[in-house]
């Protein structure tokens, strides 16, 4: 979703999952705008799990899910308007990622499930954990030989963009450049003009 001049809007699970309960990531990810593009109109794309790039490391050890930008000069089908790359991959007891890099990205992996190591010097990450990575040509990722029963694999989001380098103001949901643009942003949700989510919207399923 590009938030872009402002749009309310509802994310829910999947009723199947709902009902029937299990493990569910949740993920939130703000790619932020330059201040010339703050304002542009909003957009939503919609990506289900076939639609995303499939990539396998070398050994078949790993599984890279490809969601935006350029990873390993493959193409994800995400649209966004700051330069980024962005995957999940899951990756074998024991085995190794190590994906080509932009160097003038930054870089950092968050770790959804499983324990492993982060860059060529091994740093320790578990579940819940980020690991920010220095500037180089290559990331690199390995899982450790025993994971947890209930996940079996090491399961990592990898993302990175190229640095903005402008001031940020944020309140809530609301990123801005200055306290002044932030104030106008919250005058506009209060008066109506980011829109209205219609009555016939997917919402939030209940369980009866």
């Amino acid at each position: 979703m590009t938030a872009g001049g402002g749009i309310l809007h509802i994310e829910t699970p999947p009723a199947e999952l709902v009902e029937s309960g299990g493990t569910f990531h949740g993920v939130q990810l703000w790619v932020n705008l330059p201040g010339k593009d703050k304002m542009i109109t909003p957009a939503y794309q919609n990506l289900e799990g076939e639609d995303v790039l499939l990539l396998g490391s070398d050994d078949g050890g790993a599984l890279v899910r490809v969601i935006a930008g350029d990873v390993a000069g493959h193409q994800g089908p995400g649209s966004t308007h700051t330069p980024i790359a962005f995957a999940h991959a899951t990756i074998a007891p024991g085995a190794q990622l190590s994906i080509p890099w932009d160097p003038s990205f930054n870089a950092l992996v968050y770790v959804l499930a499983g324990h492993g190591r982060a860059g060529t010097e091994g740093r320790p990450v578990h579940t819940g954990q980020t690991a920010v990575f220095g500037r180089g040509d290559h990331l690199t990722i390995t899982a450790d030989d025993t994971q947890e029963s209930r996940y079996g694999a090491l399961e990592v989001l990898v993302l990175g963009g190229q640095p903005i380098r402008e001031p940020v103001a944020q309140y809530g949901p609301f990123v801005m450049n200055t306290r002044q643009e932030l104030q106008q942003a919250v005058e506009d949700f209060q008066s109506g003009r980011f829109g209205q989510i219609p009555a016939d919207a997917l919402m939030p399923h209940v369980v009866r």
